[in-house]
């Protein structure tokens, strides 16, 4: 088994009912997920002139591979609405994977760890509160170290 940290966000329709939508796609098309954290109403990051986002972060037992786990994703997201137009815009539902074991990949559509994830308040808080002890493979820091680093000042709240 493998263990995949998932981080899903939506700021378009219904946001909260479009995570639960994904967290019940991923369950039946990625793995059994071990762990969700609380709901997060987040500032936009990337492109700020567009709605608050909802994130929640998952916790995912899979025996898919990386590539395969984003192949699901992918087909998920579109499943869903996901137009890809621009970078950062707004969105039904977007699907990111954060970390998948220890491993560091780095290909053309595809890294792990999530290269901005250390950048990120949204993603941090929903992570310390599921899984305290990951340590970040290429950086070398835990999850408590990444955020107390972390640049990111938009408003993130738990819901």
């Amino acid at each position: 088994m493998h263990r995949v940290i998932l981080l899903t966000g939506s700021n378009q329709g219904n946001c909260l009912n479009n995570i639960t939508e994904a967290a019940n796609y991923i369950s039946a098309k990625i793995g059994t997920i071990s762990k969700q954290s609380s709901v997060y109403k987040t500032a936009p990051w990337g492109n700020t002139n567009q709605q608050y986002f909802l994130n929640q972060v998952l916790d995912v037992l899979t025996t898919k591979t990386a590539e395969q786990v984003l192949e699901n994703l992918l087909s998920i997201e579109q499943k869903m609405g996901r137009v890809r137009l621009q970078k950062w815009a707004a969105r039904t539902i977007d699907i990111d994977i954060l970390f998948y074991d220890n491993t560091i990949l780095q290909q053309a559509n595809l890294q792990i760890p999530h290269p901005l994830l250390h950048l990120r308040k949204f993603t941090l808080l929903p992570l310390l509160e599921i899984a305290p002890e990951l340590i970040h493979p290429v950086l070398k820091k835990d999850i408590k170290q990444l955020l107390i680093e972390c640049p990111d000042t938009g408003v993130v709240e738990k819901m």
